[in-house]
């Protein structure tokens, strides 16, 4: 069929002339590029047509329900591709809003993929590391960063995506992060409360909300940032106040017995999807400790969705699980659709696969 044969014909492409290319720079300078490039996109019309005509011929219409969400496809793009620049203060970050475009891909990316999650975003504008921060890894399909959620925080980005309301995509997530280093519980409750409200007082309506609970620079939540407690205060509280369903995101390397307990709260506060899982902390070529996807977080992504499902399975609750780490095509996507998984977030795929990694991973699947 034409869909298969244009697949077809842009992979080989893709792996033979286009990567190449791009792999010629660092991981840093090629996301530079991307960002570039995905700015001017997000401003031309037909280009953007053309973006959408692409998808129309090469994603496959299976909707789904999944964490209270109809969905075109399985497939989302998650956090972190979309997430706009940094700022040093909220009126820099304020000013640009104003005048150009602070978070590159948030017209082109949902025209050509369908359903993205935007952020994360903080309370306020956060610059992020300083130096390299991105890595590959070809050998193992991985990707690594220590970003530091950079981001033009939430008052900034409301603003710009306010301003932007009918040019917003129809199918889109927002994801919230508490600032790091911010420790006492009753400041990280005002910080997504406030975000919620900024958010909702700009008349933004996503299709749901991620509470990123993630810590992903520490090893089995050493400063439990993924508790019991921490989650029904959180998210009972974020639940009870939004106007779209509640996901959270959790990390690799909890114990099956967190795993089961974060699950069990959810249920009873109201959370309709966890993703499973954010990156796995491990040392960058600079020494630093950085979070790796892709390739090589998918074994404890597996894990994590293990305990999941089995608990979700025998208990009942009401709440969806998405997998995320390492769907890079159509093997690792079974992988976690054995389980019972019915919906799946990717990242590392994109710089491995090109733009169109989604359709082939759909593609391949089947």
């Amino acid at each position: 069929m034409l869909r298969d044969l244009i697949l077809t014909l842009y992979s080989l492409a893709y792996d033979r002339l286009a990567r190449p290319l791009i792999f010629r720079d660092s991981a840093q300078d090629a996301h530079a590029r991307a960002m570039n490039l995905l700015r001017k996109l997000d401003d031309q019309p037909q280009l953007l047509s053309a973006l959408r005509l692409i998808h129309k011929l090469t994603f496959p219409a299976q909707p789904i329900q999944v964490g209270g969400v109809d969905l075109p496809h399985p497939l989302i793009l998650a956090a972190g591709f979309i997430k706009g620049e940094g700022f040093s203060s909220e009126q820099e970050a304020r000013t640009a809003a104003d005048v150009r475009d602070i978070i590159p891909g948030w017209r082109a990316m949902p025209a050509l993929v369908g359903a993205a999650e935007f952020g994360s975003f903080t309370r306020a504008p956060r610059m992020g590391n300083s130096g390299t921060v991105l890595w590959r890894d070809p050998a193992s399909l991985s990707t690594q960063n220590r970003v530091g959620l950079k981001n033009p925080g939430a008052l900034a980005a409301a603003t710009f995506m306010a301003r932007q309301r009918e040019h917003l995509p129809a199918i889109y997530g927002i994801n919230l992060a508490v600032s790091p280093g911010v420790s006492d519980q009753d400041q990280e409750l005002a910080e997504l409360k406030e975000m919620a409200r900024t958010f909702t007082a700009n008349r933004l309506r996503p299709s749901w909300y991620t509470l990123n609970l993630s810590c992903p620079n520490t090893r089995d939540d050493p400063t439990a940032h993924q508790t019991e407690q921490k989650a029904r205060l959180l998210c009972g509280e974020l639940a009870d106040m939004l106007d779209a369903p509640l996901w959270v995101k959790l990390s690799p390397n909890l114990s099956g017995e967190q795993y089961a307990a974060l699950l069990k709260t959810f249920a009873g506060v109201g959370v309709r999807a966890v993703i499973a899982t954010n990156t796995v902390p491990l040392s960058a070529p600079d020494a630093s400790t950085a979070g790796v996807g892709g390739g090589r977080l998918h074994p404890a992504a597996l894990e994590a969705v293990r305990h999941l499902t089995s608990t979700q399975k025998q208990r009942g609750y009401p709440v969806d699980v998405i997998a995320c780490g390492g769907v890079l095509d159509g093997v690792t996507l079974r992988h976690f659709a054995r389980m019972g998984v019915r919906a799946y977030q990717y990242w590392s795929a994109l710089i491995y696969h090109g733009p169109l990694a989604p359709a082939l991973i759909l593609k391949e699947s089947r």
